[in-house]
């Protein structure tokens, strides 16, 4: 089941009205529309033990993506949300086509997040009407250890300064989604980003139709703090 959404956000997804930016734009401790977050490792195990030391929970391998060169590893954040640790799979020749920078990474780091606006095609359109470039839908899909098939399309933005903001998922309606089965004992509990022009941030988020928090700060960076059986940390970008 999906969490109830603002009333804004439900009038721009359903309506196609263009948000006018502003800066009042009320923002939640997390963005109500994110899906799931992304912690790139240059090994997936490494990734995994480094997140398990952390909260006390073991993340399941998710498999792999044909042709992309990534494999994953899951922890759910609740409802419809999830932790994704992603790392390159050393069994598809050459290096990570989608996420090149976590086979240079030396310690694991947020590289992005996903939100879910409902219809891609939908969404695509009322961007493009509102002069924001985008590419997709495009398909995706892995199989799971236990042989059955995720689809899902992502539409990614053209310009996205400092990577802060979202790539947006339609999960196929006979998916699984990973929150759902994956191993349980964190949750999500702030998650937002900091720039050193945060005015000029909130005019994009609220083009988008995103709830996302924006803090000063001295760089760009994504921050998510997540609470687990054994604490609660915090993960930047």
């Amino acid at each position: 089941m999906l969490r109830p959404i603002s009333r804004r956000i439900f009038l721009w997804l359903a309506g196609g009205v263009l948000i006018k930016p502003t800066l009042s734009w009320a923002a939640h401790e997390v963005p109500t529309l994110l899906d799931h977050i992304l912690l790139g490792c240059n090994d997936l195990d490494r990734g995994v033990a480094f997140v398990e030391e952390r909260t006390g929970v073991h993340a399941e391998f998710g498999g792999a993506h044909p042709g992309r060169g990534t494999q994953n590893a899951l922890i759910s954040l609740g409802t419809q949300r999830y932790l994704e640790i992603i790392a390159p799979d050393p069994k598809q020749s050459g290096a990570a086509q989608q996420y090149p920078v976590i086979t240079k990474l030396t310690e694991p780091r947020l590289i992005g997040w996903a939100a879910h606006p409902g219809d891609l095609r939908s969404f695509a359109a009322r961007l493009t009407k509102s002069g924001v470039a985008a590419a997709g839908p495009v398909p995706g899909s892995r199989k799971r250890p236990d042989g059955r098939i995720l689809q899902w399309q992502t539409l990614t933005l053209k310009e996205n300064a400092a990577d802060l903001l979202p790539f947006f998922i339609e999960w196929s309606v006979d998916s699984i989604h990973p929150s759902a089965d994956s191993p349980k004992g964190c949750s999500l509990l702030r998650f937002e980003a900091t720039s050193p022009e945060p005015k000029e941030l909130s005019k994009q988020v609220a083009l988008l139709g995103l709830d996302l928090r924006i803090v000063r700060g001295d760089k760009p960076q994504l921050r998510a703090t997540i609470a687990g059986q054994k604490a609660k940390f915090t993960l930047t970008s």
